[in-house]
């Protein structure tokens, strides 16, 4: 996956979405709006949340009773106890806290502030305080709607979902990530040799993870609504596991 040029283009005209829709459909119709008809080998880098609204993934927070810990943790963070509480709820474990913020280990086994629950650019029904969750099986996601796309168009293409994280030590977020289909996510280079001919020892590239960094530049982080962006150029080679084989063995990770 190292190509000489890359064409990424913001697939223009996809709607606000609700549960249930059909998110193939619209991607399709979309390409056709752009004048992009999808080829084998392209790769189509989709926001999470959009995901996770067709998936239904909302929670009321009127709904949630929080527990006694979620009590606890929410007066030394300072935030609501019904988010603390869905927040443990997603998570196995908590690594770091401050007012504002809570770093667990979502039950998926990514490192993330706030499980990942969100409440920006979620539409609220009426007086509902809704926030948006994870999808439950990222790469299984990606997965069905590969298979949708390669039904309805005849074509193999990757998907990737990403979404915005921080990183420690480095201010500002970036796209990686949380599921991928129909490429390498994890590209090992270790044994290959540089320009001198010296073996690679440890080098392993997060090939998934640059893909969504580079679609988030079009997607944008605020208002822009642009959740689908369709990369042509690579040449993806397509094996099974998913964007789960970014996650870090917790024995292997210095940081926690």
């Amino acid at each position: 996956m190292s190509p000489s040029a890359l064409e990424l283009v913001a697939l223009p005209g996809i709607p606000l979405v609700a549960p249930g829709d059909d998110l193939a459909a619209l991607i399709l119709d979309a390409a056709e709006g752009a004048g992009r008809r999808l080829l084998g080998g392209d790769v189509l880098v989709v926001a999470q949340k959009i995901v996770s609204k067709v998936e239904g993934r909302y929670v009321d927070l009127r709904d949630v009773e929080p527990s006694s810990r979620a009590k606890e943790l929410a007066i030394r963070t300072d935030k609501d106890a019904r988010m603390v509480d869905l927040i443990l709820a997603q998570s196995t474990e908590v690594l770091r806290e401050r007012p504002g913020l809570l770093v667990v280990v979502h039950r998926l086994g990514m490192v993330l502030a706030n499980a990942g629950i969100d409440a920006s650019n979620v539409d609220q029904d009426g007086p509902s305080e809704r926030v948006l969750l994870l999808p439950e099986d990222p790469d299984g996601s990606c997965r069905r709607l590969r298979e949708e796309l390669r039904r309805r168009a005849g074509v193999d293409v990757g998907v990737v979902m990403n979404d915005s994280l921080g990183r420690a030590w480095r201010n500002g977020t970036v796209g990686v990530a949380l599921g991928a289909a129909g490429l390498r996510a994890l590209e090992d280079l270790r044994g290959r040799v540089d320009l001198f001919g010296r073996p690679l020892a440890v080098t392993q590239v997060g090939a998934a993870d640059e893909l969504a960094a580079a679609a988030s530049l079009l997607q944008g982080q605020a208002d822009e609504g642009k959740p689908v962006v369709l990369v042509r150029g690579l040449d993806v080679d397509e094996v099974p596991g998913g964007a789960a084989t970014l996650i870090r063995p917790q024995m292997e990770d210095m940081f926690r």
